[in-house]
């Protein structure tokens, strides 16, 4: 008989996984801040021409329905109130979707109008419409709250020097009302230069076409590599919106200073 030796090996340990390294963070150097590719000159572009004609195009109704708001009594004035704050509080996509169903080339108004040659889906001038209304809200809340504030006896004087409606308020209320009416675009404006949810649900984004600021700074988180570009873009957006909300406070402050004076 021979003695029986028993051999206990222990298990190896499991080997750990090598863990993968975070990825660097983008480094970004001064000199490529300021330089802007082609095609974020185009989206600037692009986006300066759309909120100003979506401004412009949008001012008399604007000025009409906060005067309308401020001084006519007409039953359903609380619902013609709510549509017209309702993007504010609606998401954006929503009023995207809403204008594609309305405004598509199969929309109820699209398909009549592309038989006469209009097309906004997936156009400049759809992108336009679609910050116009989105920036409609904030141009009202303005211009009406400078209606408002207008002293009724000044309009009533005109009227007892001959002055009809229309004249009193070309000559005396609108005038009166030039602040609110300035500082109402202004925010217009600046809103359209940001606006992203329901523009690139009505018209896309297309570069050269449709693709704004904030939708080309959305394409540039997109890709490897993109973050300096979506960086500058940033920059440049920053810049235009306080250089916005700066003359929307100096028009306020110079008209407060002008009836302080005039007192």
């Amino acid at each position: 008989m021979f003695p029986v030796i028993i051999l206990r090996y222990a298990s190896p340990a499991p080997s750990k996984a090598p863990q993968p390294e975070p990825p660097p963070l983008p480094t970004f150097s001064p000199g490529a801040l300021i330089d802007l590719s082609p095609a974020e000159w185009t989206a600037i572009w692009l986006s300066l021409k759309i909120a100003t004609v979506a401004t412009l195009v949008s001012l008399p109704f604007g000025v009409f329905t906060a005067y309308a708001l401020a001084r006519w009594k007409f039953p359903g004035k609380s619902l013609v109130n709510g549509i017209v704050h309702l993007p504010l509080v609606l998401p954006p996509v929503v009023t995207g979707f809403t204008l594609l169903m309305l405004l598509g080339r199969k929309g109820l108004l699209g398909a009549w109008l592309a038989e006469v040659g209009i097309v906004f889906s997936f156009r400049w001038t759809g992108a336009a419409v679609a910050c116009a209304v989105m920036g409609f809200p904030l141009m009202v809340r303005a211009m009406r709250l400078s209606f408002e504030s207008i002293d009724r006896r000044l309009e009533l004087a005109s009227e007892t020097l001959g002055a009809n409606r229309f004249w009193t308020f070309f000559m005396v209320t609108l005038p009166l009302a030039t602040p609110g009416v300035i500082v109402g675009a202004i925010l217009a404006f600046a809103k359209a230069l940001g606006e992203f949810g329901a523009t690139i649900t009505f018209v896309s984004n297309i570069p050269g076409e449709t693709q704004t600021i904030s939708a080309a700074i959305y394409t540039y988180t997109q890709v490897p590599g993109g973050d300096e570009a979506a960086l500058r873009l940033t920059l440049v957006a920053v810049v235009i919106a306080l250089s916005a909300l700066f003359a929307s406070e100096l028009v306020h402050w110079r008209a407060e200073r002008r009836l302080g004076s005039a007192e």
